[in-house]
């Protein structure tokens, strides 16, 4: 197992994670969001490497080439306006 950190920016948590090279990166967006709990559809996020969505959340992290120690971020897909 491989590990990586992922910042859910909803709830400012930044976690660890181990991985396996043939996880979805859907299935690690919903992990993240699980362990942060955000109880949000996982539709209303979007996951980020380097800066850049990773618009195919059916490839596997091998895939994506999310090397291990990599840093991800989930964040929402639209701005919420802040009161």
């Amino acid at each position: 197992m491989s590990r990586i950190t992922v910042m859910v920016h909803d709830a400012w948590d930044r976690i660890p994670m181990a991985f396996n090279g043939d996880q979805q990166l859907a299935d690690v967006k919903r992990q993240a969001l699980d362990t942060a709990r955000v109880t949000t559809a996982d539709s209303e996020f979007v996951i980020k490497f380097r800066g850049a969505a990773l618009p195919d959340e059916s490839l596997t992290v091998h895939d994506a080439a999310i090397p291990e120690g990599a840093s991800l971020i989930v964040l929402r897909r639209r701005r919420r306006p802040v009161a």
